[in-house]
Order: C-alpha cells, then sequence, then structure tokens
C-alpha cells in the first residue's frame, strides 16, 4: 500500500508540472486531507449506531434467529467443519454483520472466524478449501443494508441517499455467486490436478 500511495502522488505531481496544473494539486491535497478527516468523523456516528443495532439484534435473539435461517446453506458451502462450533458461529456472524453492511463490524469477526477455521482444520501455512470460501463470502460479500455507503450519500448531501439499494443487491448477489462458483471448480480442478 505505501508503494501505491507513492505512486499516486508521484504522478499526481509529476502530471500537475506537465499540465501546469501545481496549485490545484497542491490546494486539492490540502483540502481533501480535511474533508477525509471530517468524512472519518461523520462516519464514527453511523459506525457506532449501527453497531448498537447489531448489538440489541444479538441481544434480542434476531440474529440467531438469521444464523438458523443461514445455516442449511452454511453447511453445504463449508463442508467438514462443526456446524456448531465456534468457526461456524464466527462465520455466521459475520455474514450477519455484512448483510446489514457493517463493514467496520464484521472484520474482527472475520479474523476470530479464521483463526477458528485453522484450529479446527488443523491448516498450517496453506489455506484450506473453507478457508478461500469464506474469505470469498466475506470479500464479495451480499448487502442488505449498505449503511456505510448511505452515510456518506447523506454526509454529501444526497436527496435519496438508499436509491441505489436495487442496484447494490443486484450487483452484491451476482457478483456472491459468481465469486463462489469460481473458487468453488477451482477448488476441484487443482484437487483433480493434485490427486493426478
Amino acid at each position: 500500500m505505501k508503494i501505491f500511495f507513492f505512486v499516486i502522488v508521484f504522478f499526481s505531481v509529476i502530471l500537475g508540472v506537465i499540465n501546469g496544473t501545481m496549485s490545484e494539486v497542491s490546494q486539492a491535497a490540502l483540502t481533501e486531507c480535511t474533508a477525509a478527516v471530517t468524512l472519518a468523523i461523520s462516519l464514527c456516528g453511523t459506525i457506532c449506531f449501527w453497531s448498537g443495532i447489531m448489538n440489541v439484534a444479538e441481544k434480542a435473539g434476531l440474529v440467531a434467529k438469521l444464523a438458523k435461517l443461514l445455516s442449511p446453506l452454511l453447511k453445504r458451502l463449508f463442508k467438514g467443519i462443526d456446524s456448531n462450533g465456534k468457526a461456524m458461529g464466527y462465520i455466521l456472524m459475520n455474514l450477519v454483520s455484512n448483510l446489514m453492511g457493517l463493514g467496520n463490524a464484521a472484520t474482527p469477526l472475520g479474523i476470530k472466524a479464521m483463526e477458528e477455521l485453522k484450529k479446527e482444520e488443523g491448516a498450517t501455512d496453506t489455506a484450506t478449501d473453507n478457508m478461500i470460501i469464506f474469505t470469498v463470502m466475506n470479500t464479495a460479500s451480499l448487502q442488505l443494508f449498505p449503511a456505510t455507503i448511505t452515510a456518506i450519500r447523506v454526509n454529501y448531501g444526497s436527496v435519496s441517499p438508499l436509491e441505489i439499494l436495487p442496484g447494490i443487491w443486484a450487483v452484491s448477489a451476482i457478483v456472491l455467486t459468481i465469486s463462489l462458483v469460481t473458487a468453488k471448480t477451482l477448488s476441484k480442478i487443482f484437487r483433480y490436478g493434485v490427486e493426478k
């Protein structure tokens, strides 16, 4: 990431010099730093609010009900792990957080899920199929309510910040399906190659 950011800044300065827009580059660097901090602070409230909602939902048993609803599907995807174990519990919590659009809340749950998968499956330095499937699901997650994006749209004055929901549902469902099919297919291909 350091190299990536260095390259972006370097080429911005070079192009600013070439195009004679160095003053605009300098101005953008100063004002956008402030805007980034302002945006981060404004998102804190939204993240705290939805994390609180998630906590209430968990204590009210809604998360457990949603987890029970998702459990049959996850048993098919994550073969060979205990459906009542810690790994599956963290996977379910991570998916529910992602469904609610709480990527920040989902991250620590995802890390714990990966640690428990590693323990349960006795993984070494190589990721198991279940670890890869979980990574794919976490990355290409289906979101029912994208809280962070909605907060950003509200912060920038969107009149109807939720109008993007149908597009987000469609795209995330398609991407998740394609990603899972690809991961499962590649797993079978590489396993067949190793066995051969």
